[in-house]
């Protein structure tokens, strides 16, 4: 699949546990089957991981968990890596080297530098201001690929993908969209010409990725080393994976279909599937277990009333799903939760509720407007987000010694928000409605369609009261029995 000859190389932005268990080893096996390609690691700013790969001769392992097997397997397809913010221009110099053929991120939703309400680039973010003044190297993830991209453009012209592997809907159409707003509002002079030049020689692929991938811990490292692997950055991760892209490639790719990926114009179903069914039900298991002092999300998968919830999650869910073409959703939902109760995982409940704003964006709206268009308010999903606020509005409120608590950017807003809704008085039934309709309605942190919903927000509101008044028990059986 290598079109036009020379080197076969992927420079890869976002160097973390789940590029190294996904897209890494899946390039490692195709290279069986067809050209082998190598893959440069970019770190944003942690050195630990490329200084650790760099002692170990670029060797790491893969520590597959399953319910009854262990396998730990050594991977070698990032034969180089970097870390952007002690080398800013080598990543320009990589982007434009006619070599690098893919640019693939796993930088996470908050990565992208996404408007939550218009869904474009935040231009006022500091780091994108700061990338179109010229104020230094770049910082922003976009900034950073327009730098390159222009400099190639201007160099070798040579045509480029870049595969985003991020949760994001429709991600590879979202991060062209995001390209563009950039180059719209650089000098008009290089604007126009990247615009020019990325229309005729830029491809970006929509993806879907799937693999629960934990944070590595002590157990890891011991578990590799008793496979034989002396090695500080090992990845957990589930047994599960796949991977689903539209084939658009302007320079080649791996042969990654021989590895098990699969090529589709379908992207989105597959999408649409996943973001909702399983992300969407991991997020409740996530605040759910928070709000009941569970640590793992095993630990909140085996409770019979938080099983309920999120069973009713599945089922409202589904009829809102465009099925691939094969896929038996009730064979999915089956072993979606022999995944989620797979406990030598150790995913965490914290870890999972993270950035919760940012992903709740993707895994509620459009499932909730479908519903609510019509005449129906979709219950589960207004306790996923009544849930998710209860935690990032009053962490306080946490096991924090046992559990952690989930980090959030808009957590610092929300917590003023609830402070403000607390400090007019009233019990909690003012509080929730308060709070509930400054985060929805006001400030439409979920977007401002659902926040045209009034009936939404006053669900949300209500079950955010009984999560204060009746605890998660009481809420479950509230949303379930509505």
């Amino acid at each position: 699949m290598n079109e036009g000859g020379g080197a076969h190389r992927i420079l890869h932005l976002g160097l973390g546990n789940f590029h190294r268990a996904h897209q890494a080893v899946c390039t490692e096996d195709a290279g069986r089957h067809g050209d082998a390609w190598e893959i440069t690691g970019v770190a944003g700013s942690t050195r630990r991981v490329v200084e650790a790969l760099h002692r170990q001769r670029m060797r790491y392992s893969v520590v597959t968990l399953g319910p009854g097997r262990t396998e730990v397997r050594q991977v070698a397809s990032i034969t180089d890596a970097f870390v952007a913010a002690g080398e800013p221009h080598r990543v320009t110099r990589e982007i434009a080297d006619p070599a690098t053929r893919i640019v693939s991120l796993t930088v996470t939703e908050k990565g992208y530098g996404i408007n939550p309400l218009t869904r474009r680039l935040d231009l006022d973010a500091p780091d994108v201001r700061a990338d179109l003044a010229g104020e230094g190297p770049p910082r922003s993830t976009v900034g950073r690929l327009a730098a390159g991209l222009l400099r190639r453009s201007r160099e070798s012209a040579a045509p480029v993908t870049l595969l985003s592997c991020d949760n994001i809907t429709a991600n590879g159409t979202t991060l062209a969209g995001l390209l563009r707003d950039f180059a719209a509002a650089m000098p008009s002079r290089d604007g126009a010409g990247l615009l020019a030049w990325m229309e005729e020689s830029v491809t970006c692929p929509d993806t879907m990725v799937d693999r629960i991938v934990p944070a590595t811990t002590d157990a890891h490292r011991q578990t590799a080393a008793d496979a034989g692997f002396a090695d500080e950055v090992p990845v957990p991760a589930e047994p599960f994976w796949m991977w689903v892209m539209r084939d658009a490639f302007a320079a080649g790719r791996p042969a990654w279909e021989e590895a098990g990926a699969v090529m589709t114009d379908r992207v989105h179903d597959y999408e649409t599937v996943k973001v909702r069914l399983l992300n969407g039900s991991h997020s409740l298991l996530a605040y759910l277990g928070l709000l009941t002092g569970r640590a793992l999300i095993a630990d909140a998968a085996a409770d019979p009333g938080i099983a309920r919830a999120v069973h009713r999650l599945g089922d409202e869910y589904e009829p809102t799903l465009a099925l691939p073409e094969g896929l038996d959703v009730t064979a999915y939902r089956a072993q979606l939760g022999e995944r989620f109760a797979n406990r030598r995982l150790a995913h965490s409940t914290a870890q999972v509720g993270a950035d919760g704003s940012l992903k709740l964006g993707q895994r509620v709206p459009d499932a909730a407007l479908w519903h609510l268009e019509s005449g129906r308010v979709p219950s589960a999903l207004a306790l996923t987000v009544a849930a998710w606020l209860r935690c990032t509005a009053y962490p306080e409120q946490l096991e924090s010694d046992r559990t952690g608590v989930p980090a959030d950017p808009s957590g610092e807003r929300i917590r003023a928000l609830a402070a403000r809704s607390g400090a007019i008085g009233g019990g909690a039934h003012d509080r929730a409605r308060r709070l509930a309709q400054a985060v929805l309605v006001d400030e439409a942190m979920l977007g401002r369609r659902l926040g045209g919903y009034g009936e939404f927000a006053e669900s949300v509101a209500g079950l955010l009261e009984v999560l204060e008044t009746g605890g998660v028990q009481a809420a479950v059986r509230a949303a379930c029995e509505a």
